[in-house]
């Protein structure tokens, strides 16, 4: 028995990304340096596949808050909509603050400290970026299929979303 040939993905992708500019804070250099890294990232290389869309891409997502809720408002490129998923930022909540508090710990440190201890902050704010990358692929199933790399840049996102400065 063969495998059923793999979907083709070069239409499965994003092409535009907007932040809903009422649900982001004041912040600074450091944070508008990682959307602006974020969203040029994955808009250069991404996965993302609704399931309402039957592999009709590409897409633009806008992203917000709205209440105690994440939105995903897709779009085609043409702009027909696709789908809003609203997801609650519930699950997101202790990874986006323990987030928030190392980021503030690698930045002092990439001022001041030694290479060794810039270089262990670094590994364990990665390890929360990971962890709320898993986090927001399993929100996401069975809705948006992503990739991990698409989901760390997507989490980046939402961590400027939350982000009050």
């Amino acid at each position: 028995m063969s495998k059923p040939p793999a979907p083709d993905d070069s239409s499965n992708r994003i092409v535009a990304v907007t932040l809903d500019e009422e649900s982001i804070g004041r912040s600074g250099p450091d944070i508008e340096h990682e959307r602006a890294i974020a969203i040029y990232d994955l808009i250069e290389q991404n996965l993302f596949a609704p399931d309402a869309a039957d592999g009709i891409g590409p897409f633009t997502l806008h992203l917000g808050i709205t209440g105690n809720r994440l939105m995903f408002d897709i779009r085609r490129e043409d702009g027909t909509p696709v789908v809003a998923h609203l997801l609650s930022l519930t699950p997101f909540r202790r990874i986006v603050k323990d987030y928030f508090m190392i980021c503030d710990s690698y930045y002092q440190a990439i001022r001041t400290a030694t290479p060794d201890k810039i270089e262990a902050i670094d590994m364990g704010r990665r390890g929360i970026h990971d962890e709320g990358s898993r986090t927001l692929q399993e929100r996401l199933k069975g809705k948006v299929r992503v990739d991990f790399e698409t989901a760390r840049r997507l989490f980046t996102l939402i961590t400027v979303l939350h982000w009050k400065g």
